[in-house]
């Protein structure tokens, strides 16, 4: 197969950059498991798609697979949590937050049980799958539901930290996860906390605010930025929920511009969540929220996506140089 599609091809390079880093989530229960904790993992036929596979492999007693039926998952998850196990279930983003919503508002998150969803190829990660794969509207749901932690990591590294400093957290956790070969952010690892975000500077000018795996384009693009003379910073909010509204306030007393980005629809999303701060408790930056505006996402390859809705480093660093021009007309 690889001889017949060109090196240059977004085929290509879908294929031969797939395997390398899907054990990420598997690797990080294992290491759980062999530290002593309860862990269950689960999935709805999905094993090779998000690693699980290994986990399955190296602890068959410990793995359950459900099949097609997402919203049977996450009810026999929370049924799980009752007796003291930790389940870590995992599916498509799209078909987790919006086909279940209702288990997991009322059978994890109204139960409170420490049921850990894991919804990965999020955003338009998924590509040519269309608008029933693509999940635009995920953090919007999940962060509207009590007592649901939202979660949402850069990179692989990031994902095992998150993964690891929260097994002992009370409460379910919704962790937005993107394909398992996302361009690392953190090769040296990162702290994670819940409600602490990541602050990779603060700009004068701008601010980014960025979660998932718009953080690795919107700091490649800081980067190229500061080198041509702007003042622009960045925050990693990976914990949209708690959120951590300080690191918000910080930035909005001394940025000009606050700008959200998110592959997500711009309503309800990480944007959303910032404005809210802002309304509440801002210092005077203006805000943009950049993303997904309103609408059901184009059906193509990922990489041509995510250059059309500007959501690569070059898109970003663009939307960034257009407002700071915007700002000084």
């Amino acid at each position: 197969m690889n001889q017949l599609i060109s090196k240059d091809s977004w085929q290509y390079r879908e294929v031969n950059r797939r395997a390398p880093s899907l054990p990420t989530l598997s690797n990080a229960l294992i290491e759980l498991v062999d530290a002593g904790y309860p862990v269950m993992a689960g999935t709805a036929d999905l094993q090779y798609s998000n690693g699980l596979n290994e986990f399955a492999r190296r602890f068959p007693e410990r793995f359950v697979q459900f099949g097609i039926s997402e919203q049977n998952m996450v009810s026999a998850a929370a049924g799980m949590a009752t007796t003291g196990v930790i389940p870590y279930v995992a599916t498509f983003a799209s078909f987790l937050a919006l086909l279940c919503c209702e288990q997991i508002r009322m059978d994890v998150a109204y139960c409170k049980q420490p049921v850990r969803l894991i919804g990965h190829h999020t955003g338009i990660s998924l590509g040519f799958y269309g608008t029933s794969h693509h999940a635009t509207e995920d953090i919007a749901i999940t962060r509207s539901i009590a007592n649901l932690a939202v979660v949402s990591t850069a990179d692989g590294p990031a994902l095992a930290a998150a993964l690891k400093a929260t097994v002992d957290y009370p409460l379910p956790i919704y962790f937005r996860i993107h394909r398992g070969h996302d361009p690392v952010v953190y090769e040296n690892g990162v702290e994670f906390e819940l409600g602490k975000a990541v602050t990779h500077g603060i700009g004068s000018e701008v601010t980014i605010i960025a979660a998932g795996y718009p953080v690795h384009g919107a700091k490649k693009a800081m980067e190229e930025l500061n080198a041509a003379g702007h003042s622009v910073g960045l925050i990693d909010m990976h914990s949209i929920k708690p959120l951590d509204e300080e690191a918000i306030i910080e930035a909005s007393a001394r940025s000009r511009i606050i700008l959200t980005v998110e592959e997500h629809n711009v309503l309800g999303g990480l944007g959303g969540a910032v404005a809210e701060v802002l309304a509440e408790r801002g210092k005077g930056a203006r805000l943009v929220r950049h993303g997904i505006k309103d609408e059901y996402s184009l059906i193509a390859p990922p990489t041509h996506l995510y250059r059309h809705y500007r959501l690569d480093a070059d898109g970003i660093r663009a939307v960034v140089l257009e407002n700071i021009e915007g700002a000084a007309r």
